[in-house]
C-alpha cells in the first residue's frame, strides 16, 4: 500500500475545503433563501455540487462504488486537479510516455512541474528497461499512462502497466478516455489492488458529449476526499449533468452508435489500404486510425483545401496523420478526397 498523505503538498493536506449552501443543506423542497440566487427562472439554482444522481447511475453502470467516483469539467480538469493536489511547482516531477496525449504537457507546464517524457518502443509500448530506474525516483510524484495511446491508438502493455503499478509508490493514473472502443478490459477491476491508482475515462468520446464536458475518475476515498477538497464548488453544471444522466438511461444509442463506429472503422481500414501513398495503417482500439503515408504535410494541406479535416500528426510521428472515423457519409467523402490525391 502506497502512503497517499506523503504524497500530497502540505498546502493542500492543511487546506480547509471551500462550504458552498448546497454543502451545508441537503434536504428536500424548501424555501430557498441560502445561496443569494435569483429566486426567477429555470437556470437560476446552483446545481448539485457532488453530482449525487449522476455518480448512482455511473455507479450502477460501471459497478463502482459511488464513494469512488469524482466527475470533472472533462478529463482536462481531473488532469489538472492531480497536478495540483500532488506536485510542489518547481520541485517536483511527473513522468508519461511519448507520444501521448498533450494536454499532461499542457497541465504540467501551466503547474511549473517537469515532465520527463520515456520513449514508446517501435510498437508504441512501454519500454520497462528505460522506464525501470525512474520508478525509484522519489521527485516524480505521477505517472500518466494513456491507454488506449492517443495518438496511437493502441493499447498498452498490461504486463509493464502491472510492473510500474507493483514498483512506484507515487500515483499511477491511467487514462482511458477510449476504453469503450476497446476488446481489452478497463483497469477499474484492479482499483481494489492499487490504493494509488486512478482511472480515467469520459463521456466526451463513446457516449458523444463532448460538448457537455463531463469525465470521470475511479479511485480509492483518499484520493476522491482530496479531489473534492480542491475542485471549484460547482464544477459541472446542471444541464451537463443531466446530458450524461439522459445517455446513461437511453443506453441503446450509445451500443448503436458504438458497433456503428467500430464497423467503419474497418470499413475506412480496408479504404486506406488500397491508397498508393498508404505505407502503415497501425493496429487501433480507438475511434481513430493512425496512418503512415508518403509525404502527411501534402496530404493535411491537400484534404484542407477540399474541406475535411483530418490531424497531422507528423511533427509528433515522421509522416503520420491520425483520422478519426465519422458517419458513413463523412468517412466515404474523405476516401473520395484522398483518391484525388497524388504524392
Amino acid at each position: 500500500m502506497v502512503n497517499i498523505n506523503k504524497l500530497v503538498r502540505q498546502n493542500i493536506l492543511n487546506l480547509t475545503t471551500y462550504s458552498s449552501a448546497r454543502d451545508e443543506y441537503k434536504g428536500g423542497d424548501s424555501i430557498l433563501l441560502d445561496a443569494n440566487e435569483n429566486p426567477f427562472g429555470e437556470q437560476n439554482r446552483y446545481p448539485d455540487p457532488y453530482q449525487k444522481n449522476l455518480k448512482q447511475s455511473i455507479s450502477k453502470l460501471k459497478n463502482i462504488k459511488t464513494e469512488s467516483i469524482f466527475l470533472g469539467n472533462g478529463s482536462d480538469e481531473v488532469i489538472d486537479l492531480l497536478f495540483r493536489i500532488f506536485c510542489n511547482s518547481g520541485k517536483d516531477k511527473v513522468l508519461t510516455f511519448s507520444p501521448t496525449y498533450g494536454m499532461y504537457d499542457v497541465s504540467a507546464n501551466i503547474n511549473d512541474i517537469e515532465l520527463i517524457k520515456v520513449p514508446l518502443d517501435v510498437n508504441f509500448d512501454i519500454e520497462l528497461k528505460s522506464t525501470e530506474p525512474f520508478l525509484k525516483d522519489s521527485q516524480i510524484k505521477m505517472i500518466f499512462i494513456c491507454s488506449p495511446n492517443n495518438p496511437t491508438g493502441n493499447t498498452l502493455s498490461k504486463n509493464a502497466i502491472e510492473f510500474i503499478l507493483n514498483n512506484f509508490d507515487g500515483i499511477v493514473i491511467i487514462d482511458e478516455a477510449y476504453i469503450d472502443f476497446s476488446p481489452n478490459e478497463s483497469w477499474l477491476s484492479q482499483l481494489d489492488n492499487y490504493n494509488n491508482l486512478v482511472v480515467i475515462q469520459t463521456f466526451s468520446k463513446a457516449w458523444g458529449l463532448a460538448n457537455s464536458r463531463v469525465g470521470m475518475a475511479f479511485c480509492n476515498t483518499e484520493i476522491i476526499t482530496l479531489l473534492n477538497k480542491v475542485k471549484p464548488p460547482y464544477n459541472i453544471s446542471g444541464d451537463n449533468q443531466n446530458s450524461a444522466l439522459n445517455c446513461i438511461n437511453n443506453k441503446m444509442f450509445y451500443d448503436l452508435n458504438l458497433l456503428t463506429i467500430k464497423c467503419q472503422k474497418t470499413e475506412a481500414e480496408k479504404a486506406l489500404e488500397q491508397l498508393p501513398f498508404t505505407e502503415k495503417i497501425y493496429p487501433s482500439d480507438a475511434n481513430f486510425i493512425l496512418v503512415k503515408v508518403k509525404d502527411a504535410d501534402l496530404i493535411y494541406n491537400q484534404l484542407v483545401d477540399a474541406k475535411v479535416i483530418i490531424r497531422n500528426r507528423n511533427s509528433v510521428i515522421k509522416n503520420c496523420i491520425r483520422i478519426t472515423i465519422g458517419t458513413k457519409n463523412e468517412n466515404e467523402k474523405l476516401i473520395k478526397a484522398l483518391k484525388k490525391i497524388k504524392v
